[in-house]
C-alpha cells in the first residue's frame, strides 16, 4: 500500500467512522425520543453554553500562554497574539484531518515567528505529553471516586476481578518484555522507536530546565481546570444533569475524551460516549443524548468560528512579515 493510499484512508477513515455513528445514533431512537432530544437543545439555557464556550477559549489562551514558557529557553520569545492565533487555528485543523493542527502549529510558528520547525514542533510533543499525564491524572481521580458505580459495571458486562487482574498482568508483562526488547535489538525500526521514547522522554525533562516553572504547572492546571469547568457548566444547561456531583462529570469527561481521539473533534461518537457514562448514573439516554450533543456543538461552533476567524487575521496581523 503506497504512503499516499494510507493517508488517504487515515483521513476518510475516521470521518465515515463519524458519520456513520450520527447515523448509528439516530436510528437507535425512537422518533419521540429525536423529537425530545432536538426541544431540550433548542430550550438550553443559553448562558450557561456561553460559559462554556467562555472558559474554553481562556484554556486556548492559557495554551498560548504556556508554549512561550516552553519557547523561552530555546531563545524564542513569539507574541502572544500569534501564538493565540496559532492554536485557535490548530484545532481548527483538527476538525479535518486529525493530528493536522500540530504540525500546522509549527509550521505557522516558523513562518511567522521564524522558530525552526523542529523547535517548535518539539515543544508541542512536550506539551502532549504533560496533558496525557494530567489526562491520566483525572481519569484514576474518577476512577477513585466512582470505584463502586464503575466496577459494577464492568462486572454487569462481564468483566470481573481475574478478568481485571489478567489484563493487568499482561500489560506488565507486556511491558517488561517490551523494554528488554527495546534495549537489546540492533533493528532499525526498534531502534527509531526507542529514539522516540528517548525524545520524549528528553522532551518531559526539558520543563525541568525552565525558569518559570510555577507559570507553567499553573497554566497547565488552569486548561485542564477550564476543561472540566466547560462540562461542568453544561450540565446547568438542562433540568436532567443539574443534580450530577463533579465525580460523576468526570466519568462522563473522560467518556469524552476518549471519543475525542477516536474521531474527528468527537464526530458522532462524543455524544453517544458522554451520554454512556451518564446512564450509569441514572441519566436518562434522552438527557444524556442532548447533554452531549450541547457539549459537542458548543465546543466544535467555537472551534470551528474562533479557527477560521485566526486563519483569516494571522496573515493580516503579520503582513509586515
Amino acid at each position: 500500500m503506497s504512503s499516499r493510499t494510507k493517508k488517504i484512508i487515515k483521513l476518510i477513515v475516521p470521518i465515515l467512522l463519524g458519520l456513520f455513528l450520527i447515523w448509528y445514533s439516530y436510528n437507535a431512537t425512537t422518533e419521540a425520543d429525536r423529537k425530545l432530544i432536538v426541544e431540550s437543545i433548542a430550550n438550553a439555557n443559553l448562558t450557561w453554553v456561553f460559559v462554556s464556550i467562555a472558559l474554553g477559549i481562556i484554556s486556548h489562551i492559557s495554551r498560548a500562554i504556556r508554549w512561550n514558557y516552553l519557547l523561552h529557553p530555546l531563545g524564542y520569545r513569539p507574541s502572544l497574539v500569534n501564538n493565540s492565533l496559532i492554536v485557535f487555528i490548530s484545532y481548527f485543523a483538527n476538525l479535518g484531518i486529525p493530528r493536522s493542527g500540530e504540525i500546522l502549529r509549527a509550521t505557522a510558528l516558523s513562518t511567522y515567528e521564524n522558530v525552526p520547525f523542529e523547535k517548535g514542533f518539539g515543544t508541542i510533543v512536550t506539551e502532549r505529553i504533560v496533558d496525557l499525564i494530567m489526562l491520566l491524572l483525572i481519569i484514576f481521580t474518577a476512577l477513585m471516586l466512582q470505584t463502586d458505580i464503575i466496577w459494577d459495571y464492568l462486572e454487569e458486562k462481564g468483566i470481573g476481578l481475574v478478568a481485571g487482574g489478567i489484563a493487568l498482568l499482561v500489560g506488565v508483562v507486556g511491558l517488561l518484555i517490551g523494554k528488554r526488547i527495546l534495549k537489546k535489538s540492533k533493528s532499525n525500526f526498534v531502534l527509531k522507536i526507542k529514539g522516540f521514547l528517548d525524545g520524549l522522554l528528553d522532551g518531559v525533562a526539558s520543563i525541568l530546565k525552565m525558569k518559570n516553572k510555577f507559570g507553567f504547572i499553573f497554566h497547565t492546571i488552569l486548561i485542564w481546570g477550564c476543561y472540566v469547568a466547560m462540562f461542568w457548566a453544561i450540565k446547568y444547561t438542562i433540568p436532567e444533569t443539574a443534580a450530577l456531583s463533579l465525580s460523576q462529570l468526570l466519568v462522563a469527561f473522560v467518556a469524552g475524551a476518549f471519543a475525542m481521539s477516536a474521531t474527528n473533534g468527537g464526530l458522532g461518537l462524543y455524544p453517544i460516549a458522554v451520554s454512556s457514562a451518564l446512564s450509569l448514573f441514572g441519566i436518562a439516554k434522552t438527557g444524556g443524548d442532548t447533554f452531549g450533543w450541547i457539549m459537542w456543538i458548543a465546543q466544535t461552533v467555537m472551534v470551528v468560528v474562533l479557527g477560521a476567524i485566526s486563519f483569516m487575521v494571522l496573515p493580516l496581523w503579520n503582513r509586515s512579515k
